[in-house]
């Protein structure tokens, strides 16, 4: 019996027209190993992100949700380990949001770990050449705290969650910071998906 998964992407932020999670997202195929997947385009807002999230898995009832986002300076593809409760942001969310210093869930746990086999995911990833490796901080950015909140939201049920923050591409790296294609991406997220 084949299993749902919702897969998600960002739209661009900041100073960005562009953003490698939801470019590479988009273009999965539908299906990839056991699942059949969702893709969803979210946007870079702290709280609506996760309600969108929220709303369409009350319908599609996943067994996985894997959310990926970019993470600027980051060489590799890096599954997340942890998510934290906490919100403090260097700069706006694109609805002109900056929390700062702010919990996620008030009175929530101060952390949850991903429900998905992360290292899993890292090794596969190096088996197949493409630079990946566990991380242990989400930041407390938007990426953080949708992870927190689906965690929070999932703990003690069926549903996993994971996050995967992807590299720049090379248009937005420049010469001054690490890029990787968005083949080399959208590959990763496949194998990523594939080692679930």
């Amino acid at each position: 019996m084949r299993k749902k998964l919702l897969i998600t992407g960002f739209e661009p932020f900041g100073k960005d027209t562009i953003n490698p999670s939801w470019e590479a997202v988009s273009r999965l195929e539908d299906r990839i190993g056991d699942y059949d997947l969702t893709k969803l385009l979210l946007p870079t807002v702290f709280g609506k992100a996760a309600k969108r999230v929220l709303e369409e898995a009350e319908t599609l009832c996943p067994d996985v949700i894997l959310c990926i986002g970019q993470a600027g300076g980051r060489s590799a593809v890096t599954p997340e380990m942890v998510a934290i409760n906490l919100r403090n942001a260097s700069i706006e969310d694109n609805a002109g949001n900056k929390p700062q210093d702010e919990p996620v869930v008030p009175g929530g746990d101060v952390a949850y770990f991903a429900s998905v086999l992360v290292r899993k995911i890292a090794d596969a990833l190096k088996a197949n050449e493409i630079p990946g490796a566990v991380s242990y901080s989400a930041g407390a950015y938007v990426c953080n705290d949708l992870f927190y909140t689906l965690r929070h939201h999932y703990e003690g049920t069926a549903t996993r969650v994971g996050f995967i923050h992807v590299p720049y591409l090379p248009e937005q790296a420049g010469e001054k910071a690490p890029g990787m294609s968005l083949e080399t991406i959208v590959w990763a997220l496949q194998i990523a998906v594939e080692a679930i």
